[in-house]
């Protein structure tokens, strides 16, 4: 098989992918063959891998940065969250994403058996990770206070932000973003652009750099670095985050 997958048979199998503008699929399979033909070449199966460069081929998707105000505009958009006609629940996932500095996902799966209120922590676990490592977010005097008001709302679900229809579920993760189309914020502010808007925030503070980054739950992008700094920074953490 791997001898007669030609360069002209990948395309031809790839092109009408392409054209439906599913870019991100053709980024994909593209990295998978070169990935398999890799491994061919290694295992000695073929001599030379033919597919190295197929991904050159086609448009590639353009990544631009979620959208986020500036630091000067925070108070305006924490006084719309305050006063908008949205859900208690939705109030609170907002302000939850914002002092906790983490991505939509991650707050919309938020569980109570991953917080420890006497500890002041936040553990949320590896599989729930965007990168695949345990993140621990110190909790603040403010997180702690939006808890209580977040449990009377929640009752007993399991979730911190249950979702309408069943509490066995949590919220849906465009929520937060949905919301903040609602308060006119579209082109302005996204749920995820809430990172940058934090991260910009406490760079303009003259907060250590690399506090900020272990805060966001960014890898290193250098790996010899990465390998020799594990630490966390946890109690420099607490201070940023309150």
């Amino acid at each position: 098989m791997v001898k007669l997958l030609s360069q002209d048979t990948a395309l031809q199998a790839i092109r009408p992918i392409a054209n439906q503008g599913k870019l991100e699929t053709v980024g994909r399979l593209c990295r998978s063959l070169n990935e398999f033909m890799t491994f061919a070449v290694n295992t000695c199966v073929i001599e030379h891998n033919r597919l190295a460069d197929i991904g050159k081929a086609f448009f590639t998707v353009k990544v631009t940065n979620q959208a986020s105000l500036e630091p000067k505009d925070l108070p305006e958009l924490l006084k719309t969250i305050n006063y908008a006609s949205i859900k208690p629940i939705t109030r609170c996932l907002l302000e939850w994403q914002l002092h906790t500095m983490t991505r939509p996902t991650e707050t919309a799966g938020a569980r109570w058996d991953e917080t420890d209120k006497e500890k002041m922590l936040w553990v949320i676990p590896a599989e729930r990770m965007k990168k695949g490592r345990v993140h621990t977010v110190p909790l603040t005097q403010q997180t702690l206070d939006l808890l209580e008001t977040i449990d009377f709302i929640t009752g007993e679900s399991e979730y911190l932000f249950p979702a309408d229809k069943s509490n066995k579920n949590h919220i849906n993760k465009e929520t937060a973003n949905k919301a903040l189309v609602r308060m006119g914020f579209k082109g302005r502010q996204t749920s995820h652009g809430l990172r940058a808007l934090a991260s910009t925030t406490l760079n303009e503070q003259n907060f250590d750099a690399d506090i900020i980054e272990a805060a966001l739950s960014h890898v290193d992008r250098d790996k010899v670095r990465s390998a020799y700094n594990r630490t966390d920074y946890l109690g420099r953490r607490k201070v940023l985050m309150a």
